[in-house]
C-alpha cells in the first residue's frame, strides 16, 4: 500500500481543477481566492502549518494571515458542498473499493475548543485532552482519501448555552453517539454518490458499541465489513441469552478455514445478521463471521461480521485491512498536511479546516495516480 511518505510532497504540485470544484459554490471571488491560497499553503509549507507561515509561503506576505484566518474561522461558507465535490472528484479518479470509517484523535490544550474532552485511548493506555473526529475515507486500493467528517460533541457542549455559543455550534446540531455519527457519514456519502454505494468497512470497537450501526446498515441495504468484539453474543431473539455463543467461541468450534494466500488462512462461519429498517421493522439476513487464523496461537485474530456472502472470505479479509490504511492516512495528514494545526476553537472553523486538509491530502495522494 502506498503511503504519503512514499509520495514526494513538492511546492510545484498542481491543484488542477480541484479549487474550482471546491469553491465554485462560493459567491465572493475573495473567498475563492483565499480558499485556493489555504490549499496551496497546506501543500507547500513545510513543518507546522500556521496561517502566518502559509501566508508567507504562498503570498510572500505574513500580513495575509489575517485573511486566511478569517476565511476559515469567520467567513460564512458551507463545507458540505465542498466535501460533496471532493468526494465525487476522488471517486472519478480511481475505482472505490470501500467506504472506510476511521477516527482521528486531535490532542488539544485547554477546554474551550469545540468538542474537547478527556478520553482514554486503549491503544496507548493513557488519557488525553482531545477532540475526536470521525472520518469517511474512500479506499481506492493504493490510498485512502478523506472526504467527510463528524466532530464528536460531549453533552456539555450541547446542554450549556454558553458553551454552545462560544464554540459557535449551530442550534440544529443534536447529540449523537459515535455509531450514529458514523451512520450519518454513510448517508451523506450515499447522497453525494447518487445512490452508488461501496461496502462500509470499520473497526470502531474501541470507541463505541457497533451493534446499532450494524443493524441499521443491514436494514438500509448497505453491505458492510465491521469489526466486532470476540465476546459478541450470537443468536436470534428465539435463543435464550444463556444459550448464546460468543463470536470467538463459534469460530473456534465451528469455523471453516480457507487458504488466503502467502501461507495465511482465514476462518469463517455462516451466520445471520439482524437488521433494523428505516420504518422500524426488524429483519434477518445471511451473514458471515470471519478472522485471520493465527497459526502461532491457534486462535482467530480480529473478528469481523459481514453481510457480503458472495465473495471469498480471503477477499473480504483484504477489505478488512482498510481501517489500517485510513489510520495511516490520519497520521500522515497530521505529520504533513496540518491536520493538527488548526488555529481556532469554533465548530464551523474545525469543519472548514478539516475540509481543506482533506482536499490537500487528496490532491497530493491522487496526483500521479489517476489513469
Amino acid at each position: 500500500m502506498t503511503t504519503m511518505h512514499e509520495t514526494d510532497l513538492t511546492a510545484s504540485r498542481p491543484l488542477g481543477d480541484l479549487p474550482r470544484l471546491l469553491f465554485g459554490h462560493l459567491h465572493r471571488s475573495d473567498q475563492q481566492r483565499w480558499g485556493h491560497v489555504y490549499l496551496q499553503g497546506l501543500l507547500r509549507t513545510h513543518g507546522k502549518k500556521t496561517v502566518r507561515r502559509m501566508a508567507a509561503v504562498v503570498t510572500g506576505s505574513e500580513a495575509a494571515s489575517t485573511s486566511l484566518h478569517q476565511f476559515v474561522n469567520a467567513s460564512p461558507w458551507e463545507w458540505g458542498p465542498a466535501r460533496g465535490e471532493l468526494a465525487r472528484w476522488a471517486a472519478r479518479s480511481l475505482p472505490v473499493r470501500s467506504w472506510t470509517l476511521a477516527p482521528a484523535v486531535l490532542p488539544k490544550r485547554g477546554s474551550h475548543s469545540a468538542g474537547v474532552h478527556q478520553r482514554f485511548l486503549p491503544e496507548s493506555g493513557r488519557t488525553v485532552n482531545c477532540q475526536l473526529g470521525m472520518g469517511l475515507f474512500l479506499d481506492v486500493g493504493r490510498a485512502h482519501v478523506p472526504v467527510d467528517w463528524q466532530l464528536f460533541l460531549p453533552p456539555r457542549f450541547l446542554r450549556d448555552e454558553a458553551e454552545r455559543d462560544r464554540a459557535k455550534i449551530p442550534a440544529t446540531t443534536r447529540p449523537q453517539p459515535l455509531w450514529d455519527q458514523a451512520l450519518s457519514l454513510v448517508r451523506e456519502m450515499t447522497s453525494w454518490s447518487g445512490g452508488h454505494t461501496a461496502p462500509v468497512v470499520a473497526d470502531l470497537t474501541s470507541l463505541c458499541d457497533t451493534t446499532p450501526l450494524t443493524q441499521r446498515l443491514q436494514g438500509s441495504g448497505h453491505s458492510f465489513v465491521l469489526a466486532v468484539p470476540g465476546q459478541t453474543a450470537l443468536g436470534g431473539p428465539e435463543v435464550p441469552p444463556g444459550e448464546r455463543e460468543s463470536a470467538r467461541a463459534v469460530l473456534l468450534r465451528r469455523g471453516v478455514r480457507h487458504p488466503a494466500g502467502a501461507g495465511r488462512q482465514v476462518i469463517s462461519y455462516e451466520t445471520t445478521v439482524r437488521g433494523l429498517r428505516p420504518d422500524g421493522e426488524r429483519d434477518l439476513g445471511p451473514g458471515r463471521l470471519m478472522a485471520e487464523w493465527d497459526a502461532a496461537t491457534g486462535r482467530p485474530g480480529r473478528i469481523w461480521l459481514t453481510n457480503i456472502t458472495d465473495r471469498h472470505p480471503a477477499e473480504l479479509l483484504e477489505l478488512a485491512r482498510s481501517p489500517r490504511g485510513a489510520r495511516n492516512a490520519v497520521r500522515h495528514m497530521g505529520e504533513d498536511f496540518g491536520l493538527l494545526d488548526f488555529e481556532g476553537r469554533s465548530f464551523p472553523g474545525w469543519h472548514r479546516h478539516m475540509t481543506l486538509v482533506s482536499a490537500a491530502y487528496a490532491c497530493a495522494t491522487l496526483e500521479g495516480m489517476t489513469p
